[in-house]
C-alpha cells in the first residue's frame, strides 16, 4: 500500500488489525510526510524516535491481539499538551526551554492506548487567536489555496498546526483544544472534522491553560468515524483535573448508526447575522434540508442572548488568562530577562513578560487585569458572568422543549489570507468566533462538519450542537449530515 498517510484513523486501524500493513510503516510514511512538508509550519517539534519506539510497541501488543482501536495510529499532538521531555511552549517564547517532567492526561491516555506521537504541532500562542499568526515558531499555512492563487491562507486558530497537518495527510488525527472555537473553527477552514466534547469530558490536567472555565481538549479528524474512535481515547475521569466528569465513556464509534429520524434539529434566528455571505447562508439551508431528508424535523428555535455572547466571552477569557498567566514570571522556570545592574524583582517581572509573551497575549492580558480590577469587577466581569449564565439557560429551555441537536454555520467566512485581518483592529478577527463562543459559555458539545467549498473552492463548515454529555447522539446526528453531504475535496499538493 502506498500513501498510507493519507488514510483515516478506521482504515488504517482495519488494515493493521488484517496484517496489509505495520504500525511502523504507517509511521515512517507519516514521518516522510512531514519532512516534505516545511513550507506549512505545522509540526515544530518533530519527535520520530519517539514514534518509532511507540510503533513497534504498538505492532507487538497488535500481534497480542489486546489492542484499542487507536493501537499503533500515528496522530500530532498540539503544543498546549504537556509531553514529558518533549518541548511544550504553548508556542510562546516566555516558555522557550520548557520540556515537562510529566505526561498532561489526555497524551497519556493516548499513549496508553498506543496511539503514536509524531511530534508537536503548532498553534497560537497560549491559544489567543483565530488564525495561527501569533505563534512564537511563525505562522502556521493552510494546504489550500483560492484557485489559482498562491497566497498563503490562514488554517485557522488556535489549533491551526494541527488543522493544516490533519488536512495536508501528515498525520492521520491530531489532538486539538477549544476555548472559544479552536477546534472548530480551523476544522471548518481545512475541510476536516473537529469536536469539542462537554465541559468536563476530557481532562485539562497538563494542558497549559488559557481559560480554565471554558478550555476543553477533543479531536481533529478525517472524519466523523475517526473522531468517534479518537474521542473514546481521550475521554474519562482524572482525579487530578476537579472539573472532570465521573461518567462512564460510551463506545462512540459504536454509535454511528445514521438514523437520524424523529431527531429535532433547532435552527436559531439569532444567527442569522448581517452580511452574512449568502454561500453560508445557502450552505446552512441545504444542511437543514439534508436532516430533513434524513427523517429529522427541523424546528425554528430562538437563543435571545446570543448577540452578548462574544463581548461576555472576551471578558471573561481575558479575566482567566491574566490570573493563569501570573505564574509565567522568570522565577521558577522559562524565560528569564537579563537584568541590568539595581534591577530588583519587580523589574525581572516587567522584562521576562515583556520579552516573553506576544502582542495579543499582552493585550489580553491587560485587557482581563482591567476588568477584574477594582472599581471594574462588577461592571465588566461579574455582569459577563451573569450573561454566561442566561446563554446557559437559553440552551437548555431549547432542550428542554425536546430539541436534539442545533445546526448553525462553523464560521462566518471562508479562510482568510495570512496577513489580511490586521492587528490594527483585533475586533475584527474576534469576529471570527461568533458562532463557537456560545458552546464554550454553555459548556455543551459542539461538532464542525465540512459541507461545501465556496466560489473560490474553499471549505466551509457547518456545525453541530449537542445536549450535554450526549456526544454519542451528537456524532451520529453529525455522520448522518457527513453522509448527505458527501464531502471528499482535498486540497492540491504544493508545498
Amino acid at each position: 500500500m502506498s500513501d498510507l498517510n493519507k488514510l483515516g484513523l478506521a482504515e488504517a486501524r482495519d488494515a493493521l488489525r488484517k496484517g496489509d500493513v505495520t504500525s511502523v510503516e504507517l509511521t515512517e510514511s507519516c514521518l516522510k510526510a512531514i519532512d516534505e512538508a516545511d513550507a506549512l509550519n505545522a509540526f515544530v517539534h518533530k519527535t520520530p524516535e519517539i514514534a518509532l519506539e511507540r510503533a513497534k510497541a504498538a505492532d507487538q501488543r497488535i500481534k497480542g491481539g489486546d489492542a484499542p482501536s487507536i493501537c499503533g495510529l500515528p496522530i500530532g499532538i498540539k503544543d498546549l499538551f504537556c509531553t514529558k521531555g518533549v518541548p511544550s511552549q504553548a508556542a510562546s517564547g516566555i516558555l522557550e526551554g520548557f520540556k515537562p517532567e510529566y505526561e498532561s492526561t489526555v497524551s497519556q491516555q493516548l499513549a496508553d492506548a498506543g496511539a503514536v506521537m509524531l511530534g508537536k504541532l503548532n498553534m497560537d500562542e497560549f491559544a489567543m487567536g483565530s488564525s495561527n499568526e501569533t505563534s512564537v515558531y511563525g505562522n502556521a499555512v493552510s494546504p489550500w489555496r483560492r484557485g489559482n492563487d498562491d497566497a498563503q491562507l490562514t488554517p485557522g486558530g488556535s489549533s491551526g498546526g494541527s488543522a493544516s497537518a490533519v488536512a495536508a495527510d501528515l498525520c492521520l488525527a491530531a489532538t486539538g483544544t477549544d476555548t472559544g472555537g479552536s477546534i472548530r473553527q480551523p476544522a471548518a477552514f481545512v475541510g476536516i472534522t473537529g469536536i469539542k466534547p462537554t465541559y468536563g469530558r476530557c481532562s485539562r490536567w497538563g494542558i497549559v491553560a488559557f481559560a480554565s472555565s471554558l478550555d476543553q481538549a477533543g479531536p481533529m479528524t478525517k472524519d466523523v468515524r475517526d473522531a468517534a474512535i479518537m474521542l473514546e481515547a481521550m475521554c474519562g475521569h482524572d482525579h487530578k483535573d476537579s472539573t472532570s466528569a465521573e461518567l462512564a465513556v460510551p463506545n462512540f464509534e459504536a454509535m454511528l448508526t445514521g438514523d437520524i429520524k424523529g431527531k429535532k434539529i433547532g435552527i436559531p434566528k439569532e444567527y442569522r447575522m448581517d452580511g452574512m455571505p449568502t454561500e453560508i447562508e445557502k450552505l446552512w439551508a441545504e444542511g437543514a434540508e439534508m436532516l430533513k431528508a434524513a427523517g429529522a424535523e427541523i424546528v425554528d428555535i430562538s437563543l435571545p442572548h446570543t448577540k452578548y455572547a462574544l463581548p461576555a466571552y472576551y471578558v471573561i477569557a481575558p479575566a482567566e488568562a491574566s490570573s493563569n498567566l501570573a505564574r509565567y514570571d522568570g522565577v521558577r522556570y522559562g524565560h528569564r530577562a537579563q537584568l541590568a545592574q539595581g534591577d530588583g524583582i519587580t523589574e525581572m517581572y516587567e522584562k521576562t513578560r515583556a520579552e516573553g509573551f506576544g502582542h495579543e497575549v499582552q493585550r489580553r492580558v491587560m485587557v482581563g487585569t482591567y476588568v477584574l480590577s477594582a472599581g471594574f469587577y462588577d461592571a465588566y466581569y461579574n455582569r459577563a458572568r451573569r450573561v454566561r449564565t442566561l446563554i446557559k439557560k437559553d440552551f437548555e429551555d431549547v432542550f428542554a422543549a425536546g430539541v436534539d441537536a442545533i445546526l448553525t454555520p462553523a464560521t462566518p467566512s471562508a479562510a482568510f489570507g495570512l496577513g489580511e485581518m490586521t492587528e490594527a483592529d483585533p475586533v475584527q478577527m474576534y469576529l471570527n468566533d461568533v458562532f463557537t463562543v456560545t458552546v464554550n459559555l454553555a459548556g455543551l458539545p459542539g461538532i464542525s462538519v465540512p459541507a461545501g467549498l465556496d466560489k473560490q473552492g474553499l471549505p466551509l463548515g457547518l456545525q453541530l450542537i449537542g445536549r450535554p454529555w450526549e456526544e454519542g447522539d451528537l456524532l451520529n446526528t453529525a455522520y448522518a449530515l457527513e453522509n448527505a453531504v458527501g464531502f471528499v475535496a482535498k486540497p492540491g499538493k504544493w508545498w
